[in-house]
């Protein structure tokens, strides 16, 4: 039998996992100080939650990123990650990080729709091409942007360029099994219907599924899942396997203007 909530357990095989835990909303709230061209906690719905930051380059910009943390679903929020937007600020581009309700508040069906709702609100205020990116819980909810039953209008849809799920979930199925889901309350119509890797892709979606080499066994296969599933299908969808980098350092590069992930992403 699988342990499922050991196949999740990516701190228990991190060395100094807790670290990175704390370093990171220190890199971000010092990196927010720097920034004079930002606006921060702007509202995109009615709850607590909903609020995005926006950091904008100096000079025109030429699109847009988007990024959407993890903590799967139930854990940290956007203020842990500003410093991430460093490389894509270098290279032009304005950086976005949505909030979103956390489980068990709200399931993982709504907050999908909350991060629709989110991407519709930056795509409003801002011009040009979008480029989603997210991480671990976030790297799913990029993934189901792309998916035809996403519920972003198609003038939204159209401007999404490239997306880059790091590190993302995209079979649920297997949570249901899990300590965890006495949180996230799923249910196994719900994981199914919330999976990415079991949905269509939008047929002009352009995505690459990257993950770290030395990740989780289960991190590795719904990368692979996903990936051959979608580009059988027709999609424009790439797999990376980012040699030596876990699922803590993984993200790490997108705070380098030349990195291979920040090139990936804004190519």
């Amino acid at each position: 039998m699988i342990d499922w909530n050991d196949a999740f357990a990516n701190g228990a095989y991190i060395n100094g996992a807790a670290d990175y835990l704390e370093e990171w909303p220190k890199s971000a709230a010092a990196f927010r100080a720097t920034q004079t061209n930002a606006t921060l906690d702007r509202a995109y719905g009615s709850k607590p939650r909903n609020l995005f930051d926006l950091f904008h380059p100096e000079g025109p910009s030429k699109g847009t990123v988007i990024f959407v943390h993890g903590g799967y679903w139930h854990q940290l929020d956007k203020s842990y990650w500003s410093h991430l937007a460093a490389g894509p600020l270098v290279q032009g581009w304005s950086v976005a990080f949505p909030g979103y309700t956390l489980a068990p508040e709200a399931r993982i069906s709504e907050i999908t729709q909350e991060i629709a709702a989110a991407v519709t609100a930056i795509a409003a205020i801002t011009t040009g091409p979008l480029r989603l990116t997210g991480h671990s819980a976030g790297g799913h909810l990029v993934s189901r942007m792309n998916c035809t039953n996403s519920r972003l209008a198609p003038a939204v849809q159209g401007r999404i360029a490239h997306t880059i799920s790091i590190s993302g979930l995209h079979d649920l199925r297997p949570l249901v099994e899990t300590d965890m889901n006495d949180t996230l309350k799923l249910d196994t119509s719900e994981a199914e219907a919330e999976s990415p890797a079991l949905l269509d892709a939008h047929p002009d979606c352009s995505i690459t599924f990257w993950v770290g080499a030395a990740e989780r066994p289960e991190f590795l296969r719904q990368n692979r899942l996903i990936a051959e599933k979608w580009s059988r299908a027709g999609i424009k969808a790439t797999d990376v396997y980012a040699a030596d980098q876990h699922h803590f350092s993984v993200i790490a590069p997108l705070r380098e203007p030349d990195s291979p992930l920040t090139r990936a992403l804004l190519s």
